[in-house]
């Protein structure tokens, strides 16, 4: 699925337009659903973002959080994806603590894996779909060569192999990340041209099993003059 692409001249240009977009997707989905449903990317691309959706002015009590992947590692373990956005966002705002779903700790990965698909049946789809891809391809934690771990997975799977630290994680699978009405991947920084790159130019990547009924919004800050752009 080729990506609608939204160029910025700057990360801060980025951020900000982000912002922007989903202070008024959540001003529009509190007023009329009253519920505002938001899955989180991990990794350090978003931070900055996280870092200035503290400010917003909108009612939290309508928010709900979920994680498109996790590190199997303890609760409250700093490299945790949810450690980082609470340090960077949800600890500073009054989302209550039982409407931020987070992937449950289990010493088993598969046992873990399996709670957060059951928490995930209680969903009843995704406002907002935040996502990332890495230098070698992956997004969430699906990674490259490793689709018949995710071929068949309905709501969440365990990946027990990930070629980078920590090998055991927990992802949403692509099926759950496609039930959205809005997708926006964030990709930042020379590092990820690459990826980026063979994503737009049709490469075998995790991302084209992300296939939501509204399309891919791409928001970059890296060189795309070569490929068909949308403008904002």
């Amino acid at each position: 699925m080729q990506p609608r692409i939204h160029p910025f001249d700057s990360q801060a240009l980025l951020v900000e337009a982000l912002y922007k977009r989903i202070d008024a997707m959540a001003a529009q989905c509190c007023a009329g659903q009253r519920r505002f449903s938001m899955v989180l990317a991990g990794g350090t691309t978003p931070r900055a973002l996280y870092r200035q959706l503290r400010h917003l002015t909108t009612d939290w009590a309508h928010w709900h959080i979920y994680f498109g992947d996790e590190r199997h590692l303890p609760t409250g373990d700093p490299a945790r994806n949810d450690s980082m956005a609470a340090a960077a966002w949800l600890q500073h705002v009054p989302v209550p603590p039982t409407q931020i779903h987070t992937v449950p700790w289990c010493d088993d990965v598969y046992t873990a894996a399996a709670a957060y698909a059951s928490l995930l049946e209680q969903a009843p789809g995704f406002d907002l779909v935040l996502l990332g891809l890495g230098e070698d391809g992956h997004t969430a934690s699906l990674f490259p060569g490793n689709d018949a771990t995710w071929v068949n997975a309905e709501l969440a799977l365990a990946v027990i192999d990930a070629p980078k630290p920590p090998p055991q994680r927990i992802s949403m699978s692509p099926r759950c990340l496609s039930n959205a009405s809005a997708v926006w991947f964030i990709v930042t920084g020379t590092n990820k041209l690459e990826a980026l790159q063979g994503w737009l130019n049709g490469l075998s990547l995790p991302v084209q099993a992300i296939q939501p009924p509204c399309g891919i919004d791409l928001f970059t800050d890296l060189n795309v003059a070569t490929i068909p752009q949308h403008t904002d």
